[in-house]
């Protein structure tokens, strides 16, 4: 379904994503909830694929919220299983499209395993300027903020010379542009603690397909849906300032 009608149009510079459904998708199935999960992760990494192919240079996952620890011990452990295989053997994939990864989060949480395979990984491809895979892993967009204040209080720098340019160079995502475009799948219509700060000006768009089903075609929808939006920041045409 990709198109040269949407490749002639803008394709955004990064996308985010909001992975959602995995769970209720193995439900409708009869299966257990990790299985979903597990599908959600080949997802991700053929979305990869098919994102690098389509020019876009950043593709941020929302893989695991800050809140998600409060979830049943059983399901956080195969998460954690599952991810330490990812950076364990999936993501030598990275390699093949020339990918730099970027882990965002409160990562120390994590199996320390897993802490020094993501380190691990991060160093190894730091060189890479391909497309760039940020990954959001225990994260949050509030603690995101609060660390970023905190940091700059520390440093002692007075409330007068804050700025938003003080302020996002503080944040996890520094020296990430933010985000074009977030999709949320599984037809829920709420960001849930994501970007709160990157995401002011993003376009949105949700989509009622769990995220085990995402494919490419379902990505040029979304791409295509992108391309016919204005985006003005909060300003107005010319035309229309002229007209007035």
């Amino acid at each position: 379904m990709y198109t040269k009608d949407i490749q002639n149009k803008t394709i955004p510079n990064h996308v985010a994503i909001i992975m959602d459904g995995n769970g209720r998708w193995a439900k409708s199935k009869g299966l257990p909830r990790i299985e979903g999960h597990r599908r959600g992760a080949k997802v991700a990494r053929n979305m990869i694929k098919i994102a690098h192919d389509r020019g876009i240079k950043y593709m941020t996952f929302f893989a695991f919220s800050s809140e998600n620890w409060s979830r049943p011990a059983k399901e956080v452990d195969g998460l954690m299983n599952m991810l330490r295989h990812y950076m364990k053997s999936d993501v030598k994939e990275l390699e093949k499209h020339n990918a730099r990864l970027h882990v965002i989060g409160e990562i120390e949480r994590l199996p320390h395993d897993v802490f020094n395979l993501i380190r691990k990984w991060e160093e190894k491809t730091k060189n890479n300027d391909g497309i760039h895979i940020i990954m959001a892993l225990s994260y949050g967009g509030r603690q995101d903020i609060v660390s970023a204040v905190k940091r700059l209080v520390k440093s002692g720098i007075p409330a007068d010379k804050i700025d938003e340019e003080t302020l996002s160079n503080s944040l996890m995502t520094k020296n990430i542009p933010d985000p074009d475009l977030l999709i949320r799948t599984s037809g829920e219509q709420r960001v849930s603690n994501f970007l709160l700060w990157q995401l002011a000006y993003t376009e949105l768009y949700f989509t009622q397909t769990a995220w085990p089903d995402f494919n490419a075609r379902e990505l040029d929808k979304a791409l295509s849906s992108y391309a016919n939006r204005d985006r003005r920041y909060g300003c107005i045409e010319k035309e229309q300032v002229e007209a007035s």
